[in-house]
């Protein structure tokens, strides 16, 4: 089964993201926006891995407390478009942490640089290849509390998230 270690988001930096993906749409902007309840941040991507529950004990592993996160800025790589979060050292931290245990553990992950984005639109194109408008930046924040193991299936309308299990983060370390 597809893994992967993420943050899922809470209502207010939900709506930010899809009323930004909504004003998008308006402008013209094709391709294929992500459901509202596949918006996450990837931490670390494991890949085809057949033991969830060894990960989820590599993630308790990795201890870390509450912390929060803000929307800021939007790019792309290629034509997949993106919102970013402000640098943030306990993230950086965390994912660092995260992927420091999953090695240890010979757990395979996908060792690329962390870098914090959360996908909007996969095969964003606009008007014969002119630059994508950006309406006002997303603006949302929130207190990251937990951080959950989850897995990829291909569905009927595409990709199915569903949360395998996850690790609360402890107020007192």
């Amino acid at each position: 089964m597809r893994l992967f270690i993420a943050i899922q988001f809470d209502q207010t930096v939900l709506d930010a993201l899809t009323k930004f993906q909504a004003v998008m749409k308006t402008q013209g902007v094709t391709g294929n926006y992500t459901r509202e309840e596949n918006l996450h941040l990837t931490l670390a991507f494991i890949g085809d891995y057949g033991d969830p529950d060894e990960v989820l004990e590599a993630m308790e592993q990795a201890a870390f407390r509450p912390f929060s996160i803000r929307l800021e800025g939007v790019g792309n790589y290629g034509d997949l478009f993106w919102a970013g979060i402000r640098k943030n050292e306990e993230l950086a931290s965390l994912a660092g942490r995260l992927r420091k245990v999953l090695s240890e553990r010979g757990i395979p992950f996908d060792k690329k640089k962390f870098s914090p984005h959360i996908t909007l639109i996969r095969k964003a194109a606009y008007r014969n290849g002119q630059r994508i408008p950006v309406p006002d930046v997303p603006a949302g924040e929130m207190e990251v509390e937990r951080i959950s193991l989850m897995k990829s299936e291909r569905g009927k309308r595409g990709m199915v998230y569903t949360e395998m299990g996850c690790v609360e983060l402890k107020a007192e370390m």
